[in-house]
């Protein structure tokens, strides 16, 4: 004995609605995944430019709004 065709259609719906959201969510990790790679390499440049800017002030803190510097130890 079979379900009814109505029942086996929205059993087909569902199914297809659950393989296209996992789908979705894969391609979502896979996007995530290069983002944190990213993030990595960028991380990866800034301390490289700290590094270069320590090389030529010392240990500073930069405002990021005007460019003053200060050294680490002043308040």
């Amino acid at each position: 004995m079979k379900i009814k065709e109505e029942q086996l259609t929205k059993i087909k719906d569902q199914q297809e609605k659950l393989n296209e959201l996992i789908h979705n969510i894969g391609l979502l990790e896979s996007q995530k995944h290069g983002l944190l790679h990213e993030i990595a390499k960028v991380n990866v440049d800034i301390e490289e430019y700290k590094q270069e800017l320590e090389k030529e002030y010392g240990a500073i803190n930069i405002n990021l709004e005007d460019g003053v510097k200060r050294a680490v130890n002043e308040q």
